[in-house]
Formats: C-alpha cells, structure tokens, sequence
C-alpha cells in the first residue's frame, strides 16, 4: 500500500518538475518551443522559404520537439528509482 502511495508522489513529482522544462526545435529560421505539459508554446516561421517548405520543416520540428521531451521525460523518470 504505501509502495504505491510512494510511487505516486514519485510520479507527481516528475510531473511537477516536467511542467518547468522547455525544449526548442529550430531548422532553417523556422522554430517551436514545447514545454513540458507537452503544449506547443510558440511558432516561428521564414518568410524566405516556401510556405511548402515551411511546412515540412515545421512538421519535423513539432515531431523533433516532441520527441526532445519525451527523452527528458524517460531521463527523469531513471533518476527515480
């Protein structure tokens, strides 16, 4: 019982410090910042490129972003036990 009571905290804990990270993906002048309640904060585009290309780009770097904060997620759930 009070195993699980521990790994929640531990798990509300881990929740708590993720809120406070920020990660960046930037290609090409285009940016997206995510924080760690996994919410895209903001969105920087290139005028200079194609809106095609600026999609593309910015689709990699919403999927790229992500994937930065899932790592940062596993990293800190290691460090918990």
């Amino acid at each position: 019982m009070f195993d699980k009571l521990k790994q929640l905290k531990q798990l509300k804990d881990l929740q708590d410090s993720l809120k406070s990270e920020v990660v960046e993906s930037e290609n090409r002048g285009v940016k997206v910042v995510i924080n760690g309640n996994m919410q895209v904060e903001s969105i920087i585009l290139n005028n200079e490129i194609s809106h095609e290309e600026q999609a593309k780009i910015l689709k990699n770097c919403i999927n790229d972003a992500f994937k930065q904060m899932q790592m940062l997620a596993v990293q800190k759930m290691s460090k918990m036990q």
